[in-house]
């Protein structure tokens, strides 16, 4: 998954697939009384387009992601950073609002469904 058009972002009726690289390693998070497992990690997801001096630019958007449960186990066993990867879950809502009182995308995403190397 390195190349440079497999990195993106679809979203569809309440669903997200992101496909990038991973920034770095899984962290392993214990959440609650109960020690449930989570999976912290973080993708790079590049975009390409041309300025307004028809010059091309490339940006890169890091996007950091929750995985729950046995998704976190196997994230925490078999990603790594650069891989390449694909997550496809819900896109939750985020509690803040940015400068200007609209609704901003979540610092986290939590996904539940699907996780590919």
């Amino acid at each position: 998954m390195h190349n440079k058009h497999l990195h993106r972002v679809i979203l569809y009726q309440g669903q997200v697939v992101i496909e990038g690289n991973l920034v770095r390693d899984p962290e392993k998070v214990l959440v609650g009384e109960n020690g449930s497992i989570m999976a912290r990690f973080s993708i790079a997801v590049n975009r390409y387009f041309k300025n307004a001096q028809a010059e091309p630019v490339e940006e890169v958007m890091f996007i950091t992601i929750q995985a729950w449960g046995s998704l976190a186990k196997s994230c925490l066993q078999y990603l790594q950073k650069g891989r390449g990867v694909r997550v496809v879950g819900r896109l939750g809502r985020s509690d803040g609002n940015n400068k200007n009182k609209q609704e901003s995308l979540p610092d986290e995403i939590p996904f539940d469904q699907e996780v590919a190397m």
